[in-house]
């Protein structure tokens, strides 16, 4: 079986690189994506990526991913508004990782909740680039039971 990570960007992340580098840094998308693929590699896995500024997109790349063991989502703005997201994540039958490039709770307000928490097995927020590292050695791990996933 492929061991398959589903890795989604949500909107305006098409941005990075140049939209608030002193937030987001300077590394583009396809930068962070590359260095994705590395690491999964590294840990025996293979990442397809998809980034949409389309909430319905995001949805449809959940709900067709049977090929998939982990989803690893960075839904941008989507993280603090789209309870649809949250409910086809829901149904994932796999490990969902949330990733945030900034720390959401060091930010404004209302970039304080994220609707995608309660269906994620964790967040990842707030180290830059290295939170996709980060995220990809957690889904390595859940996946090959290095770790013990609390309510499993």
């Amino acid at each position: 079986m492929t061991r398959r990570v589903l890795l989604l960007s949500g909107p305006n992340l098409d941005r990075l690189g140049t939209r608030s580098p002193e937030i987001y840094g300077t590394a583009t998308l396809a930068q962070h994506v590359e260095r994705a693929h590395a690491r999964a590699a590294a840990h025996g896995l293979e990442v397809r990526h998809l980034q949409s500024n389309f909430e319905g997109d995001l949805i449809e790349a959940v709900r067709d991913a049977t090929d998939c063991i982990a989803v690893v989502i960075n839904a941008g703005a989507l993280t603090h508004t789209s309870w649809a997201l949250a409910d086809a994540l829901a149904t994932f039958d796999g490990v969902v990782i949330e990733v945030h490039l900034s720390n959401p709770a060091a930010r404004e307000p209302y970039r304080h909740v994220s609707t995608l928490a309660g269906v994620a097995d964790g967040s990842i927020a707030g180290f830059g680039e290295l939170s996709y590292d980060l995220a990809l050695e957690a889904v390595a791990r859940l996946v090959t039971a290095e770790y013990d996933r609390p309510g499993a």
